[in-house]
């Protein structure tokens, strides 16, 4: 009976524009958040005590490096590294461990199913949430950075929309993949995934300190691309090496939101 009053509701409510369903998302999620902005805050705080600590603090015993034919200093090379990494670490938490909560045991989903949204609706909404939080961290690391002196070029004002870009990446296909998470302890596989990549993807040094197979392995990691596309944007040595790594990162994008849309039909609608 439920289903069929479910049924009817959606039937005869006016259908959502793309936008207003994710605004509408984007509002729940808000008013869910709003009294936890502790958890905001200690996600941008990680990534910028790493800054400090190592680029800055192990930068005074570095010398400089040299990254598409120009010299850097050591802080101003882990700098756009660090800020890569927030934007994956802020989209890889709600992406993951939030999707997985109110797909499997809040059953929020069901219930906006109920309403005229659809999976794609959910999707897109739940990967705008994750994308806002990424862009704050992000803007407010920049600004650090700016403070900091370690952006030399205005290739600079690109980075938020890259860093954007890099967590619409990684929560698109986080959010796939977290559909077939049976329990909390399949997430000891994200950790497995996202710290090497965190320590290897030339986030600290330079790709060309690895041997040849490796680095092939590493320069096909997708943090790589965001930390290539970042550094090359806060450097002013832009390459075609960012062209590689927007085209990479966008087609993440796509095939994660395809096959996200796909898994939530799979295990809500049938």
């Amino acid at each position: 009976m439920a289903v069929t009053i479910a049924e009817v509701g959606r039937s005869t409510a006016r259908s959502l524009s793309a936008g207003e369903a994710t605004g509408l998302l984007l509002y729940r999620n808000f008013l869910a958040y709003r009294r936890a902005w502790y958890i905001f805050a200690t996600g941008f705080l990680e990534p910028l005590l790493y800054l400090f600590s190592i680029g800055v603090g192990v930068g005074a015993l570095v010398g400089d490096f040299t990254f598409n034919g120009q010299s850097v200093p050591y802080a101003e090379f882990v700098a756009p590294g660090m800020l890569a990494a927030s934007a994956m670490n802020g989209s890889v938490l709600d992406s993951t461990f939030n999707f997985f909560f109110k797909l499997k045991y809040n059953k929020l989903f069901d219930q906006m199913l109920a309403t005229p949204l659809t999976t794609l609706d959910i999707a897109r909404g739940e990967l705008s949430w994750s994308l806002l939080r990424g862009g704050i961290y992000s803007a407010g690391f920049l600004l650090v950075m700016l403070a900091m002196g370690l952006v030399s070029s205005w290739w600079a004002v690109l980075v938020v929309p890259a860093a954007l870009l890099i967590g619409a990446a990684f929560g698109a296909v986080c959010m796939a993949l977290t559909t077939w998470m049976r329990s909390w302890q399949d997430f000891e596989l994200v950790t497995l995934a996202t710290l090497p990549m965190f320590l290897f993807s030339a986030t600290f040094f330079p790709v060309s300190a690895y041997p040849g197979v490796v680095r092939w392995v590493v320069e096909a990691t997708p943090l790589y691309r965001g930390v290539v596309l970042c550094r090359e944007l806060t450097t002013g040595a832009v390459t075609w090496a960012s062209a590689v790594s927007v085209v990479y990162l966008v087609a993440m994008v796509v095939v994660g939101l395809l096959l996200c849309r796909r898994r939530l039909d799979t295990l809500l609608l049938t």
